[in-house]
């Protein structure tokens, strides 16, 4: 079975920021899960925040594929999280045509820490129990956030963490948390691969709101010359050379695209030099890239 699984914010939206074909289509769809199929790719990552990604899922072949959603963050407004948590769960089954899910997800996990933590982690217990999902865990931007939920729920323990990792954004390797995370058998989920496709942009592509950064950018280039590999197999095999990943979720805009992804992997699997990480946010947090 293979490590990828498929990243489905692109079937719902006109996501990242190398993205110039839109969202994706239903009959550029269903040949995108043709290939995951033929590759042994077996599951896909989808979230009720990502436009009519559920729903597009649902109306399609999507039979054999293992799917991951995500909770949407609480507004606040909710009466009670247990019915919240039972309407949101019900309708992304229904949207996506199924019995229950691989795993479900909080997108964010600083709910746990709010008034209403406790009752949500009950009712993603109860979900479990119930068979509606067979994993709950959550997803990260930073691993300062796992820092802060063993700090105030020090017996919460979740089946699936989301994280980002790549070339430039190891913070989940320097932190501890991936050997730790690991080592308490939780399955690691690894996103934002290329960093939403800056990494493969050509510097003529790149926005000069990244020039701060350009001496990485250089960097970068020179070692995958070296090892006379392009960008697209350099981000696959540093990610897929860290042995405590179960899973690296990848987003397409279509089927030529996931075949490219496919015909770079290799069993060669080489982790970029230590220099190439970065701690700064700006960089390796798309959501700060505005201020940039």
């Amino acid at each position: 079975m293979s490590k990828i699984a498929l990243g489905t914010a692109q079937f719902g939206l006109p996501y990242g920021i190398s993205n110039t074909h839109g969202q994706v289509n239903r009959n550029e769809l269903e040949a995108i899960f043709q290939v995951a199929r033929s590759a042994n790719i077996s599951l896909l990552d989808t979230a009720i925040a990502y436009g009519n990604s559920e729903e597009s899922i649902g109306a399609s072949d999507s039979l054999g594929f293992e799917i991951v959603t995500k909770l949407p963050p609480l507004s606040g407004a909710e009466t009670s999280v247990s019915q919240w948590v039972q309407f949101q769960v019900t309708n992304s089954l229904t949207k996506l045509k199924r019995n229950s899910v691989y795993g479900l997800l909080l997108h964010n996990p600083s709910d746990l820490l709010g008034p209403y933590g406790d009752e949500l982690l009950t009712s993603l217990e109860n979900l479990k129990r119930d068979g509606l999902i067979q994993k709950f865990g959550i997803s990260i931007y930073s691993p300062n956030e796992l820092d802060s939920l063993t700090a105030y729920k020090p017996h919460f323990l979740p089946d699936i963490v989301q994280t980002p990792l790549n070339i430039f954004d190891r913070s989940i390797e320097s932190s501890g948390w991936l050997a730790r995370l690991f080592d308490m058998n939780v399955e690691i989920h690894a996103r934002s691969v290329f960093l939403q496709g800056l990494l493969l942009q050509p510097a003529t592509e790149r926005s000069t709101a990244f020039n701060n950064w350009s001496s990485m950018f250089t960097e970068f280039e020179s070692w995958i010359n070296a090892q006379q590999l392009n960008p697209l197999a350099a981000c696959l095999g540093h990610v897929l050379s860290y042995p405590e990943v179960a899973k690296v979720i990848l987003g397409v805009t279509s089927a030529n695209e996931l075949k490219q992804i496919i015909a770079a992997l290799s069993t060669n699997h080489l982790r970029a030099p230590q220099s190439l990480q970065s701690l700064d946010v700006d960089l390796i947090q798309p959501m700060n890239w505005e201020k940039s």
